[in-house]
């Protein structure tokens, strides 16, 4: 875990360097809001569809400021969206943004919660999303969130009253959230759930409406706000040094994949919430009113809250221990209450503070950040008292039958250190994202163990639990095994511990494309999880195709380490596709999966292991032209796709584009977004014309209608729009089909348009110039035609090409008629190839 928010300001713009696994030194406000919180028995749950999607000004100002239990429900973790960072899509961009959430948590005070939706793209009404979803799957989903988190209040962030005007997931998930409110009361509803929850009833259900929701801020003032409450949202926090909704907007900007990094905000501002069922709002309420959220709510909790009211009006923040023995108190008293929710809640959140307050530093730490079945790591275990309390380290376990008996007086700021050895068990299974275990549906996770459903992430298995004394009361505090270590550029580091298999093995290439019938050579890489692994590996091929030689010897020495084994794969004579991957035998066992790190500064490191696989295409395709520019935008693997099929790709920076640079090429291709991210675009946009005035050919993928960087995005009028297509089966119209892109040098037909992935494309131009040719069109069921995907103009020798079309989606995919489309913008006016190389290097 991160620091806390306390100390100042800047020291915030810091709290996500690789700091979400370090053991929490918190200072004596932090321990001061903790009691606060500890004294408020009320709780909020705010419901939305995405990672981006929550209101985080809301969600701080019930967490900091009401002092409520604060939750974000999100029904999907965002596999579908884009990826501005990284070339990570789908289920590795879920597990990025799930992160990513897990960090704005940690900021803004909230917790996580999800359901097994998956988020299967762009989706324009919720009738589509549920039946994709499995309404009832997911529907249960959310009854067993609130059953679980029994909240008073629940805030839908979208409005359930206006199907189809925006994301048919949004909405799906103010619907789903309307149906749960008396669901979760009704034990007929869902009843298997009942074996591991409790019926549960808010008390209210709240619309977070807005001036948006009604067209303009002057249409919201005007209307009747009788039947809404509003909130300050701009409060000032003294002990954190900070107003809320600069403490919002750094946790909204942990959601870098998506380009949510942002200024923050100061001052006062008003947010808003519309009633929408449940116990009435009288005049001047509040939205707890009616709601004990004292102590005096659970029966036995009078006399635990007069002892920690008393801490908290008489907080002594010199000294934080000199509460411990009252905190313990109240701690023995609450084991006594028949409310097992607040008893649970207030327990762990309470024996936290116990903690805290004491100074009680605790870590366990690991050699490695992995291990294997069988292996013994080594550990380092620190045991650290900073107060004069008295207090003696018991023992040491763990689930895997560590049991150290210690019994040492902890002295005061006496540090202890203890080398360990864990032994992971034959039969541990490798640590992985508990809803990629098993291959779901395209609108489904599944998750076979009911108990995880709802967790934002895999509980970790590896622990050291520290059965400890204090002033004579016994306590265990279980702490995750970590990994810290340290990098001169980086200084003190922490990484989670988890287990991954002793072989892993990939593909370099995740998509191999072979334009004719001669043999390649793939490379294959093969990482051991531990010392002296000795097997063998082969390729697993469709029947048409031949891989040479049929296996091959790995022998590697030390964890870590890979090997790399040279593979020819010999394509059949006709087109053809199917998927290659590597089987890696170790003595009887066979191991088939990549093992994938993810490495970004502002989440903890994540491994991931996911079935090996490329896609191989045997693809007949012409192309003219060899030297291409690609400029990029948001993370996409476009460039490595061209080179695929024959081209020589140069990244571009803004820097290096000038007319003597662009003079070496055939073709330039602007990444996907790059108008919406990088302002030097602007400065550069007349030398990018010229370079097609002199001949060249300019591609541009699509940008978003908002925030548009450059000034001019073609030479010609163009006004990007909203208009998309999300069927990815959807009728393809060819508009003019005599235009050389649809004819030269491959011949374009519908079967090119099949197979593609999650949609047609995106943001296409809705009005344009008429030096512009539009050659497709297309639209999703019951909607107007749009003829935008793919627009064509002559600027002086050569095209100027705009294109929603999601090239980035069907290139990882291996479509086929994406890239005989895409060679054939390429080669717009080449008809006859010229012989001499532009480019050498």
């Amino acid at each position: 875990m991160q620091k806390r928010l306390f100390y100042l300001f800047i020291g915030l713009l810091t709290i996500s360097i690789s700091q979400a696994q370090k053991p929490k030194t918190p200072s004596s406000s932090e321990i001061y809001e903790s009691i606060q919180k500890l004294n408020f028995l009320g709780s909020v749950l705010y419901v939305a569809a995405h990672p981006d999607d929550e209101n985080t000004r809301l969600i701080a100002y019930m967490s900091n400021h009401v002092k409520a239990r604060t939750a974000y429900l999100s029904l999907t973790r965002g596999d579908g969206g884009q990826n501005l960072i990284g070339p990570e899509i789908r289920e590795l961009l879920g597990v990025i943004r799930t992160q990513e959430l897990l960090a704005a948590r940690r900021i803004d005070g909230g917790e996580q919660l999800f359901t097994r939706a998956n988020d299967f793209g762009y989706s324009k009404h919720p009738d589509e999303t549920l039946k994709i979803w499995n309404k009832d799957l997911v529907l249960s989903d959310v009854v067993l969130a609130i059953r679980k988190f029994k909240p008073d209040v629940i805030i839908n962030r979208f409005d359930h009253r206006t199907p189809g005007s925006t994301h048919g997931h949004h909405t799906s998930s103010a619907m789903l959230s309307m149906e749960a409110f008396e669901l979760a009361n009704d034990n007929s509803a869902y009843p298997a759930q009942l074996k591991q929850t409790d019926l549960w009833q808010p008390q209210r259900l709240f619309y977070n409406t807005s001036w948006w929701r009604y067209g303009s801020r002057e249409k919201f003032d005007d209307i009747d706000k009788s039947n809404m409450l509003s909130f300050d949202i701009g409060t000032y926090y003294p002990l954190k040094g900070m107003s809320n909704n600069e403490l919002a907007s750094l946790a909204s900007s942990q959601h870098l994949c998506q380009g949510y990094g942002r200024l923050s905000q100061r001052g006062s501002q008003l947010e808003y919430i519309e009633f929408l069922k449940g116990e009435p709002l009288t005049d001047n309420a509040t939205i707890f009113a009616g709601i004990d959220t004292s102590w005096n709510r659970v029966k036995g909790g009078q006399a635990i809250g007069v002892i920690l009211n008393d801490i908290e009006k008489n907080f002594n923040f010199s000294n934080p221990s000199s509460h411990v023995a009252q905190l313990i108190k109240a701690y023995q008293l609450l084991q006594n209450i028949e409310d097992k929710h607040w008893k649970n809640q207030k327990s762990k959140a309470l024996k936290n503070i116990i903690q805290m307050s004491a100074g009680l530093y605790l870590e366990a730490s690991a050699e490695s950040n992995w291990a294997t079945q069988e292996e013994s790591i080594n550990l380092d275990i620190e045991v650290l008292n900073r107060s004069t309390l008295p207090m003696t380290l018991l023992s040491l376990n763990n689930a895997n039958n560590l049991r150290i008996s210690k019994n040492i007086d902890l002295k005061n700021n006496t540090r202890f250190t203890f080398k360990e050895v864990l032994k992971v068990s034959a039969n541990e299974q490798p640590t992985m994202p508990y809803w990629l275990n098993e291959k779901g549906t395209l609108g489904m996770y599944k998750v076979a163990d009911s108990n995880l459903i709802g967790l934002p992430e895999t509980p970790r298995t590896h622990n050291i639990d520290f059965n400890i004394l204090i002033n004579n009361v016994p306590f265990t505090f279980t702490k995750a095994i970590v990994q810290r270590f340290s990098k001169p550029d980086k200084g003190e580091l922490y990484r989670p511990f988890e287990i991954i298999p002793e072989a892993s093995a990939k593909i370099t290439e995740k998509v191999i494309i072979l334009d004719s019938d001669q043999q390649r050579d793939i490379t294959v890489v093969v990482k051991a999880g531990r010392d002296n692994l000795e097997g063998d590996v082969e390729v697993c091929h469709p029947n048409d195709w031949s891989v040479f030689p049929k296996k091959q010897k790995v022998s590697i020495a030390h964890k870590g380490e890979e090997q790399t084994l040279i593979f020819t794969v010999i394509p059949p004579k006709e087109q053809s596709d199917g998927f290659i991957g590597p089987i890696v035998h170790i003595g009887d066992k066979d191991y088939t999966k990549e093992l994938i790190e993810i490495d970004y500064e502002h989440i903890p490191f994540q491994t991931v292991s996911l079935p090996s696989e490329s896609k191989i295409v045997r693809l007949n395709i012409k192309k003219r032209g060899e030297n291409i520019a690609y400029i990029k935008g948001a993370g996409d693997v476009v460039p490595e796709s061209l080179e695929q099929i024959g081209y020589h790709v140069r990244v571009l920076t803004p820097e290096d584009i000038n007319a003597e640079t662009l003079s070496k090429f055939d073709a330039v291709v602007v990444g996907i977004r790059a108008y919406n991210i990088i302002e030097d675009l602007n400065f550069k946009q007349q030398h990018l014309f010229d370079f097609v005035a002199e001949g060249g050919n300019m591609i541009v993928q699509y940008n978003t209608s908002r925030r548009v960087k450059v000034d001019d995005i073609a030479p010609y009028d163009l006004k990007l729009s909203q208009d998309r297509v999300t069927d990815e089966n959807a009728e393809v119209r060819f508009l003019n089909p005599n235009h050389e892109v649809l004819n030269f040098p491959n011949k374009i037909t519908q079967k090119d348009f099949e197979g593609w992935t999650q949609e047609r494309g995106l943001y296409f131009p809705d009005s344009w110039g008429p030096e512009f040719t539009p050659i497709l069109s297309m639209n999703d069921k019951g909607e107007t035609a749009k003829d935008g995907s793919l627009l064509v103009a002559k600027h002086g020798k050569g095209y100027y090409i705009y294109t929603g079309l999601s090239f980035f989606r069907e290139f990882p995919a291996g479509v086929s008629g994406a890239y005989r489309l895409f060679a054939n913008m390429l080669s717009l006016g080449k008809s006859e190839l010229k012989q001499d190389s532009k480019l050498n290097d």
